[in-house]
């Protein structure tokens, strides 16, 4: 059984009863109100069963409640994926498209996770239990490179190396438009969006973000398109592909951030990308143990390359 104890602060003063406890127990309105109607919720030690009351500043509020099981991730040695680098510290994975970094919503299984559990079990005790070793994270549709720490220093280190930006991350990337300048900077916070919960956005209750990007190609056919080098100051969840599009340039292939434009194959679109064009190429880190540079590289993918090679 878990159980919630929290005393009232001004932030909830005046609140209906049925909300309050949801907020502090973190559970869904409708498990709130069942706690309720069974007796399980207390104010100032009395049971109280009716939601609509409401609490006041000072009252001490408990809740009694069934803790979710925890379900950890089991190994899968299914799971393909190729490294680039390893050692008793750290592994450097060069990830496929379409491979979950780690279990979620709707994907609890056959992650790179359950991947790394087979091929590395020692990491089942490395942070946090339900993503063990994972420091940062690729977007399902992008490929290429991420450091797995395999010891709870290697996790510790990478973790600062990331919050205080030592380490370095390179990205291909192709996307509609041409460009004016050589080079720039996106400076924009980025956050969950209020109209679509499941979209970030730039806005300016964001967290900071800054993105660098260079001009390597051009091309005119089939449509107008550039290749970028892009480098990440920060790590926000879909940084890239926010930042390109709220610039007007969003990633060929992302049907999510795709600043209006057709899916793949339809009308108006003659690049078919399957995927959002988007490969973390390169990866800089000090090593853990050893403070020595760490930098590992990977080649543009073949969905990508063909992609590419269809361009003029």
């Amino acid at each position: 059984m878990g159980l919630t104890r929290e005393r009232i602060g001004t932030a909830l003063d005046g609140l209906r009863l049925d909300r309050a406890v949801a907020i502090l127990a973190n559970v869904s309105r409708a498990t709130s109100t069942r706690l309720l109607r069974e007796g399980s919720v207390r104010l100032d030690g009395a049971i109280v069963t009716s939601g609509a009351r409401r609490v006041a500043e000072g009252e001490s509020l408990s809740v009694e409640f069934e803790a979710p099981t925890q379900t950890l991730p089991a190994p899968d040695p299914d799971v393909v994926f190729d490294t680039v680098f390893e050692d008793a510290e750290v592994v450097v994975v060069d990830k496929p498209p379409g491979l979950v970094v780690h279990p979620g919503a709707g994907n609890d299984r056959a992650t790179l996770v359950n991947g790394l559990l087979a091929r590395y079990p020692e990491i089942s005790g490395v942070g946090d239990a339900e993503r063990p070793g994972i420091v940062h994270r690729l977007d399902r549709g992008t490929s290429g490179l991420l450091v797995v720490a395999r010891s709870g220093l290697a996790h510790r280190s990478l973790t600062e190396q990331l919050r205080s930006r030592q380490v370095e991350r390179m990205y291909s990337c192709l996307v509609w438009g041409h460009f004016k300048t050589q080079s720039g900077i996106i400076d924009a916070p980025v956050g969950r969006s209020r109209r679509n919960p499941l979209r970030m956005t730039v806005t300016t209750r964001g967290r900071p973000a800054r993105t660098h990007y260079e001009l390597e190609s051009s091309f005119d056919l089939p449509e107008a398109t550039s290749l970028l080098a892009v480098t990440l100051e920060t790590g926000r969840t879909h940084q890239i592909r926010v930042h390109l599009d709220a610039i007007g340039h969003p990633v060929v292939g992302d049907t999510v951030y795709s600043g209006g434009r057709a899916r793949k194959g339809g009308a108006g679109d003659g690049i078919d990308c399957a995927r959002p064009f988007l490969h973390a190429r390169s990866l800089a880190f000090r090593h853990p143990a050893t403070g020595a540079a760490v930098r590992a590289e990977a080649p543009l993918p073949l969905d990508l390359s063909r992609v590419l090679a269809s361009l003029s």
